[in-house]
C-alpha cells in the first residue's frame, strides 16, 4: 500500500463514495469536500496523487490546481481532473493549470484503476531517477575528490558527450543516459593512494602501474549495480584510456574493439583538458587544442569522432560558454 495517500476532492458525496468503493483496498485514500478543504488536506497530508473535481462551489478545480501548482510544497504532486466537462476547450484548460490526465464522469472502476496505478508508477521511475541522478553527482565527485581537477569539469566534458553522441545517430534517450554515465569515468580514482593522485611531478613507473588500476576499480564498483546508466559507467570507466591504435590500457584494445561510448568520452575529456585552466598550466588557446586533436587523431582518438567533433564545433564552443559560466558564478559564491 502506497504509505502517502491519494486525495480526493469532489463536493458531491455519492462520487467521493464511489471512488473509495473503487480504490480502498488497494490505497489509503482521503477525501475533502471543496476546494478550500483540499489544500488543508494537501498541506497536511502531503498526497501522493489528488484527484480533483472541476466543477465545485467556491474554488473551482482549475482555481485549486493554479494554487497547488504555485506552491513549492505541492507543485510535484500530480492531478488528475475527475469530470463531467469534456470539451477540448475544458481540457486544455486543466493541462495549462498543471493537470496530468482527465477521467471523465460517470467514473469507470477499470479506467480510474489504471489511470491512477500509471501515474503512481510515473512518481516511481521519477523518484528512481532523482535517486540514481544524486549517486551519479556523488560518484563523479568522488572520483575527483583528491585529484587536481577543478570545477565542473566532469559535468562540462559530459555535456560535450551527449552532443557528440546525438551527432553520430544515438537516439536523444541513450546520448542523455551516455551524459548521466560519463561523470563516472574516474570513480576508481577513490582507490588510488592521495600521494599518486596529488604528486606535484611526474610518476614513476610503479606509481603508474598503480594510477592504471583506476580503470579497473572503477568497472568493478560501477558493475555491481544493474541498472543501465551504471552499467554504461562501468563500460566507460573500464575503457576510457583505451587508445585507437591499441596503445592503451587496461587491456590494449584497440579500433572499434573499443566501445564506441568509450571512445566518444575519451574525445569530450580531451577536449575539455586541454581547454581548461589546471594548476600546473593555463587553459590552451582553441586552435593549439584543435592541431593537437587532429594529431591525436588515429592514434589516441578515433579520427572518425575527431571528425563529428570538429563539425559541431560551434556547439561545443556555446556549452563551454555555458558551463565556464556557471563555473565563475560557484567560484564568486564560494
Amino acid at each position: 500500500m502506497n504509505r502517502k495517500p491519494i486525495l480526493c476532492i469532489d463536493d458531491e458525496p455519492c462520487n467521493l463514495a464511489l471512488v473509495r468503493e473503487i480504490l480502498q483496498g488497494s490505497y489509503r485514500l482521503v477525501f475533502a469536500r471543496n476546494g478550500t478543504e483540499g489544500i488543508e488536506a494537501v498541506n497536511k497530508h502531503q498526497p501522493s496523487l489528488i484527484l480533483l473535481d472541476v466543477e465545485m462551489p467556491g474554488m473551482n478545480g482549475f482555481e485549486v490546481a493554479q494554487y497547488l501548482k504555485s506552491s513549492p510544497s505541492s507543485v510535484d504532486i500530480p492531478i488528475i481532473f475527475v469530470t463531467s466537462l469534456n470539451q477540448e476547450i475544458d481540457e486544455q484548460t486543466g493541462f495549462d493549470v498543471g493537470g496530468v490526465d482527465y477521467i471523465s464522469k460517470p467514473i469507470s472502476p477499470p479506467i480510474l484503476r489504471a489511470r491512477v496505478r500509471t501515474h503512481l508508477s510515473l512518481i516511481q521511475v521519477s523518484a528512481l531517477e532523482a535517486s540514481h541522478r544524486s549517486a551519479i553527482h556523488m560518484l563523479g565527485e568522488a572520483g575527483h575528490f583528491n585529484d587536481t581537477d577543478t570545477g565542473v569539469h566532469i559535468w562540462r566534458m559530459a555535456a560535450y558527450t551527449r552532443l557528440i553522441a546525438e551527432e553520430v545517430g544515438w537516439s536523444e534517450e541513450d546520448a542523455k543516459l551516455l551524459e548521466l554515465a560519463a561523470p563516472m569515468h574516474d570513480t576508481g580514482k577513490i582507490g588510488i593512494p592521495d600521494a599518486i593522485l596529488q604528486k606535484p611531478g611526474k610518476l614513476t613507473s610503479d606509481e603508474w602501474l598503480i594510477m592504471k588500476k583506476h580503470s579497473q576499480i572503477g568497472f568493478n564498483i560501477l558493475n555491481q549495480s544493474q541498472a543501465p546508466v551504471f552499467r554504461l559507467a562501468a563500460e566507460i570507466a573500464l575503457n576510457h584510456h583505451e587508445r585507437w591504435d591499441g596503445s592503451g590500457y587496461p587491456n590494449g584494445l584497440a579500433n572499434e574493439r573499443i566501445p564506441e561510448t568509450a571512445r566518444i568520452v575519451a574525445i569530450a575529456d580531451v577536449f575539455d583538458a586541454l581547454t581548461m585552466r589546471r594548476p600546473y598550466k593555463e587553459p590552451w588557446p582553441l586552435e593549439r587544442t584543435l592541431k593537437t586533436m587532429e594529431e591525436m587523431a588515429d592514434s589516441h582518438l578515433d579520427a572518425h569522432l575527431v571528425e563529428v567533433f570538429f563539425n559541431i564545433l560551434p556547439n561545443i564552443l556555446e556549452t563551454k560558454k555555458i558551463w565556464d559560466e556557471r563555473e565563475k558564478k560557484m567560484k564568486v559564491a564560494e
